[in-house]
């Protein structure tokens, strides 16, 4: 359908988040007495085999990985939204720190048993990773950052080392198919799977 030149007219807006349209990480990092924890996050982005994450300083997630340097990044499928938003109201900090009281969190040790979720043994790193999350990636922290310019926000530089994923996703042995595979997508804090294909690229 050919757009009118209403349907490209702008205007400013303030938008409270930029979350246009990410995937949904659940991530499992160790705790000081070795229980893991899981933090659903959605600000990552990929670069060959090492994947930036975006962490609040404040959370319990951040805490762990600058003391225990290995996580692993569980990525669900639409069909787990609700799992992780049983999550959502709860931390991994104790004391609940003042930010997060006020906007309703209270603390939860045992995230595995809130989302009911299973906590399977990883091959390389201590946390565990997510038994029904299609794909699951060990990784080890390379680098913690903190920007001069937002000392709230930290940028975590990972590195995989191994992936998994369910078998019923995986085609020509070593490569996902997008048919069977679609991503957890929180788009403006709302849930939603991918749509019909449109096509791929020259390298798919």
């Amino acid at each position: 359908m050919k757009q009118s030149l209403r349907d490209t007219e702008t205007e400013i807006i303030k938008p409270k988040i930029l979350y246009y349209g990410t995937p949904v990480i659940l991530l499992t990092t160790l705790n000081e007495d070795d229980t893991v924890n899981i933090s659903p996050i959605s600000s990552s982005w990929a670069l060959g085999h090492y994947i930036i994450l975006g962490l609040g300083v404040g959370g319990k997630a951040f805490e762990n990985l600058t003391r225990h340097p290995e996580c692993v990044i569980n990525i669900p499928n639409p069909e787990l939204w609700e799992n992780v938003e049983k999550l959502a109201p709860f931390t991994g900090k104790n004391p609940v720190p003042e930010y997060k009281k006020s906007n309703g969190f209270t603390y939860q040790q045992n995230k595995f048993d809130v989302s009911h979720l299973t906590s399977i043994d990883s091959h390389s790193v201590k946390p565990s990773r997510i038994k029904e999350c299609p794909i699951q990636m060990e990784a080890k922290v390379n680098k913690v950052r903190v920007p001069e310019y937002c000392q709230e926000l930290s940028i975590i530089e990972t590195e995989v080392i191994h992936v998994h994923a369910h078998k019923k996703i995986i085609k020509d042995g070593n490569h996902i198919d997008p048919q069977k595979w679609s991503p957890l997508i929180y788009n403006f804090r709302h849930y939603y799977g991918l749509g019909n294909p449109l096509g791929k690229t020259f390298r798919a």
